[in-house]
């Protein structure tokens, strides 16, 4: 039974397509476009889960919300592969990058999006929030620096949550070329033809 994607445009869910991809595993995709005016999620995605956001997955009988969730169900799912590394080091890693990604990174990128937008006030704090940005980066190219990938030698799920987060921040949050580490394994994440596959099948993606 193909597992159903509530795929929202331009958002966190494409992780979910590109994770299924490199699991393959058997998908559908249901669409949703954000509301023009505010760009949030359109209200039938509350007809899947009560918070109407996207990602959400359905999978026998089961929906579940939540990003790492999610990626952690679909790797369970898949018997444990692109999953938590044998290595104690690196198992510690994929643990620390798989919740970091949405605990730590994308609050403060946020935050920033939105205080772009405060007309006049907005630019100041923002001037003043990217230091606050920046010791993220510096911090995440220097664990790039040492490896290929978050956990280690070897491609893993987080990778896969780590994406959003740093194709976000080379968007609008300062990631450049003086952080080439981090510019590399973007571009090692571009290259993977289950990647290239994921976005030829969700549609419109503004951070690729």
């Amino acid at each position: 039974m193909a597992i159903i994607v509530h795929h929202l445009e331009n958002s966190r869910s494409q992780r979910v397509l590109w994770l299924l991809e490199e699991l393959g595993l058997p998908y559908e995709i249901k669409r949703y476009e954000r509301n023009k005016a505010t760009m949030l999620a359109p209200p039938e995605l509350r007809k899947v889960h009560p918070l109407g956001k996207s990602p959400v997955i359905e999978n026998e009988g089961r929906v579940v919300a939540e990003t790492g969730a999610i990626v952690e169900y679909l790797v369970e799912h898949a018997d444990g592969r692109l999953g938590m590394p044998a290595h104690r080091d690196s198992a510690l890693r994929y643990r620390h990058f798989l919740h970091y990604a949405e605990g730590s990174l994308m609050p403060v990128l946020f935050a920033k999006l939105v205080l772009s937008r405060v007309p006049l006030l907005g630019r100041t704090a923002t001037k003043r929030f990217q230091p606050m940005i920046d010791v993220h980066l510096d911090w995440i190219e220097s664990e790039l620096a040492g490896r290929p990938w978050f956990a280690g030698d070897d491609f893993t799920a987080a990778d896969v949550m780590m994406s959003y987060p740093l194709e976000a921040a080379r968007g609008r949050a300062g990631l450049d070329a003086s952080r080439p580490a981090s510019i590399a394994w973007l571009e090692r994440i571009h290259a993977r033809p289950a990647y290239q596959a994921a976005l030829e099948a969700g549609g419109p993606y503004a951070y690729a």
